[in-house]
């Protein structure tokens, strides 16, 4: 029979089908080196209750762990925990490498002066990107028909939060911030598809670091969309906008027509990785 996992928790896959099927993993997906994940579409023996294959996937995230996405909404805070560039272009750029669609939510608007971040949010418009504040959760609400949703950020960014106010009845629980750590308590212990708008979202456990696993200095490059804009004006083919002279991205960084930090934190990412 074929299902879709919806929750894991250690070794047990719960897989939805007309009903749902609490799962064991065989040892033999040990021995190939396959790892079920959340999302993952399966065969599974519906008397036994154990899982035996794992279809095709389209793409997986490692953390937050989830199969055959659609979307990531990037969950971003502006305050409590801080406003954090330097995440949330990681986690673009993992996206746009993995073809999955990012959304940016921003959220705790409350707590600032959102004047100071409308450059910010305009210029990640500008490039493409669709773009909310928390409080716009009738237009959120509407991402979510017939897609396969992930909702990933650091601790304490909101994303439960955002999710209970969108869908009352999901009731998942959050928790408070940690102010000597500026960051969130972690409330979400394991992965779960859970079904909203007709759709499926995923809660993750929030996390605040990532790795650009698999991925080169030239994957990272070409990740960051507005650069492909302009490296056909480089004076080299593959230019990799970091040390090389007549370089068009470093132009128009110096012009102002790509974000400062954007491109600050491109260099970070590709000497310090």
């Amino acid at each position: 029979m074929k299902g879709i996992i919806v929750k894991q928790i250690s070794n047990d896959y719960t897989v939805r089908s007309h009903k749902d099927y609490i799962c064991k993993a065989p040892g033999k997906f040990r021995k190939l080196n396959l790892t079920p994940m959340v999302g993952d579409h399966v065969i599974f023996d519906e008397s036994a209750r154990v899982l035996l294959d794992i279809l095709p996937r389209k793409n997986y995230l490692q953390r937050p762990p989830v199969a055959n996405i659609d979307q990531v909404l990037i969950i971003t805070s502006l305050k409590n925990p801080d406003f954090d560039s330097h995440l949330l272009d990681k986690l673009l750029v993992v996206t746009e490498w993995n073809n999955i669609i990012p959304i940016i939510v921003f959220t705790k608007s409350d707590l600032v002066n959102i004047c100071d971040y409308e450059a910010v949010m305009n210029y990640y418009k500008s490039i493409g990107y669709k773009v909310y504040l928390n409080t716009e959760t009738k237009e959120i609400s509407k991402v979510f028909k017939d897609k396969v949703s992930v909702f990933a950020g650091q601790s304490g960014a909101g994303k439960s939060t955002l999710l209970n106010k969108i869908d009352k009845s999901l009731n998942l629980k959050t928790g408070e911030i940690s102010l000597a750590l500026n960051r969130g308590k972690h409330t979400t212990r394991h992965t779960e598809l859970l079904e909203l708008n007709d759709g499926y979202v995923a809660d993750t456990p929030g996390f605040s670091a990532l790795e650009f696993t698999d991925m080169t200095n030239s994957d990272i490059r070409d990740s960051f969309t507005e650069f492909n804009f302009y490296r056909q004006n480089c004076k080299y083919r593959d230019c990799m906008h970091d040390k090389e002279d007549n370089c068009a991205v470093k132009k128009e960084v110096e012009l102002g027509n790509i974000l400062k930090s954007r491109y600050e934190n491109y260099l970070n990412f590709i000497h310090r990785r």
